[in-house]
């Protein structure tokens, strides 16, 4: 769903990739707004996915690139054993627990984006099926990758979001600003 980025955004490209970075998370956090954690971890389509488990996932996934582009290891180490615990709610998290570790996790990202003397910088990725057969990968590509991955997911919780109650994308904006819809 469009809503209008930071007018930065018409400013400098590190604030406008941050900008459309943070309008997609926004999509994400909306789509949980009013919800129970059971609800959160209904699974209320064909697919395996909750709202819960997509809120974690972004997060784990958007920290995990920017610990590469740092030269770090991931916060979480995933693999093919526990790949999927990325994608639901274990004990001891919550959805509150998941926005704030979102929260932290974007404000590691925009300090780095802002960091970096250049987003031409490149750094070298895990020679995985998985990543890019470049093997390195730019700051730039990073941001404009962050932006369509949890641009699918927040397309993905819209769909799971309208199926638990009906509420929808227009109508999770306005509550988010405590407007009414419609």
């Amino acid at each position: 769903m469009v809503t209008h980025v930071r007018a930065e955004a018409a400013g400098d490209e590190r604030g406008a990739l941050l900008a459309f970075i943070e309008e997609q998370r926004g999509g994400i956090r909306r789509s949980v707004l009013g919800l129970t954690e059971e609800q959160a971890a209904a699974r209320p389509s064909a697919s395996e996915l909750t709202l819960g488990g997509l809120l974690k996932h972004v997060a784990e996934v958007e920290q995990s690139w920017i610990a590469r582009a740092k030269g770090e290891p991931p916060a979480v180490a995933r693999d093919e054993s526990n790949w999927h615990e990325c994608f639901t709610l274990v004990d001891g998290e919550s959805v509150e627990s998941q926005l704030a570790y979102g929260e932290k996790v974007a404000a590691e990202t925009e300090a780095y984006v802002r960091s970096v003397p250049s987003l031409d910088d490149t750094f070298p990725l895990p020679d995985q099926p998985w990543f890019p057969p470049e093997g390195r990968v730019s700051v730039r590509w990073v941001c404009l990758h962050l932006i369509r991955e949890i641009g699918r997911h927040a397309g993905h919780a819209d769909i799971i979001r309208e199926s638990l109650d009906g509420k929808t994308a227009f109508e999770l904006v306005a509550l988010e600003r405590g407007e009414t819809w419609g």
